[in-house]
């Protein structure tokens, strides 16, 4: 399965009034909500799609190490391509929806209001959270009802 996960208002909440604390790898801690959640929903089988503008500021080498420091083992780990026409998020999907074909179940996980412009089905597979709360357990409910999947044991 695929999940397109964005990283600012979904694993970091996004807080004005005060900086995120950073680990050692010098990328943001993840919420511990968020950590739970993901670790609930994704297996070492699932692809990791990072939308974030975050993406191509780290090799996917140093992503994997950034999520296995956080508790959220995966094998593949890709980005979206770089955003150098400063094009809204909901147009990057859109781009690479029709660029690469898709043979298995996705879910889209983001903060980004341009996503409420979706096409139907693409919104249909949209789990937009609340940027100042980020992934939640209340979001893997829905999360597993789009991919017809069942919930990971807890670590």
């Amino acid at each position: 399965m695929l999940f397109f996960l964005d990283i600012d208002g979904v694993m970091v909440p996004a807080r004005n009034w005060s900086v995120p604390e950073f680990m050692e790898d010098g990328f943001p801690v993840f919420s511990a909500r968020a950590t739970a959640a993901l670790q609930q929903l994704i297996t070492c089988d699932d692809t990791l799609i990072l939308t974030s503008s975050h993406k191509s500021n780290h090799t996917l080498d140093e992503w994997l190490r950034i999520f296995k420091n956080r508790g959220i083992e995966i094998k593949t780990i890709r980005v979206l391509p770089e955003n150098n026409n400063n094009i809204s998020r909901k147009d990057e999907l859109v781009n690479w929806f029709n660029i690469n074909e898709i043979n298995q179940n996705f879910v889209i996980i983001d903060d980004d209001n341009s996503l409420n412009e979706l096409s139907p089905f693409l919104k249909s597979k949209l789990v937009k959270t609340s940027p100042l709360i980020g992934l939640t357990e209340e979001h893997t409910k829905t999360i597993i009802i789009i991919l017809g999947r069942q919930l990971q044991p807890a670590n």
